[in-house]
């Protein structure tokens, strides 16, 4: 009798020896682990640069609209416009070529690849201030987007239209990482000047807010990779190593149950 008490309770211990060792670890899941180090003096701002493929829209502006007509071109009819927002919906939009130069109505050709969206716009108002004095100019990205993929909820694409995201915020719109993915490892593909670079992330620890890719830059693909319960599955299935440590545990608990009963 005394021999069985002892295998129940080396049974139970070791099914709560399973238990815990089945379970996540916090610093593997939680995000932005221990904020209070971050230095706040060393937060970054950021501005998007332009770059080839990009397709803008240029509105130039000032108190006289007859010196702004010929920059401001229409793809359709001036009569077919309602409203400001159809009318800038269709306004000619400008697609950076490979070398980084659009070509601006009277202007010509005009390098802006590489240049943040406040500097662009100060390029073609030096080339324009001396006809139109008082000009201002409206530039924005249209086709501003980025690319989610691996173990999150809804991978695919997203156009931004405020030109500035945060990585948080892109896993948000793709409905956060699943459960398998790992949060210490995300891979974020970027082209600078025409190469691509290939960067990993750790969102569990605060201080990445101040790094280069806490913002998203245009084109950026955010590739979250799968964790080790993920890639053991897949080669039998994604449910069969819950289904096994389910049956395993389940299995325990009987033969506790059946030793006690003895």
């Amino acid at each position: 009798m005394r021999k069985l008490q002892h295998r129940s309770i080396y049974i139970l211990a070791l099914l709560v020896m399973i238990l815990v060792s089945s379970c996540a670890s916090r610093e593997r899941i939680v995000y932005l682990q221990n904020p209070s180090a971050i230095d706040a003096t060393n937060s970054k701002t950021y501005e998007s640069r332009l770059q080839a493929d990009d397709l803008l829209s240029i509105i130039v502006n000032s108190a006289s609209p007859e010196l702004t007509k010929p920059y401001n071109l229409f793809m359709g009819t001036v009569q077919d416009r309602t409203d400001v927002i159809t009318a800038q919906q269709r306004l000619q939009s400008y697609l950076i070529d490979k070398d980084g130069f659009i070509d601006f109505p009277k202007v010509g050709k005009l390098k802006l690849g590489g240049l943040t969206r406040t500097e662009a716009e100060e390029v073609i108002k030096q080339k324009l201030i001396q006809e139109i004095t008082d000009v201002s100019i409206s530039l924005r990205i249209l086709n501003f987007k980025v690319s989610v993929q691996g173990e999150v909820a809804r991978p695919g694409v997203h156009t931004i239209m405020s030109e500035r995201i945060t990585l948080l915020e892109a896993l948000s719109m793709s409905g956060d990482l699943t459960v398998y993915g790992r949060r210490d490892n995300i891979l974020i593909i970027r082209e600078n000047d025409g190469k691509k670079t290939y960067n990993y992330v750790d969102i569990t620890k605060a201080d990445f807010v101040n790094s280069d890719f806490y913002y998203l830059a245009q084109n950026d693909l955010v590739y979250v990779e799968p964790n080790k319960v993920r890639v053991n599955s897949s080669a039998v299935g994604p449910n069969v190593s819950v289904v096994i440590s389910a049956i395993s545990v389940l299995a325990s608990v009987v033969s506790v149950i059946v030793v006690i009963s003895r």
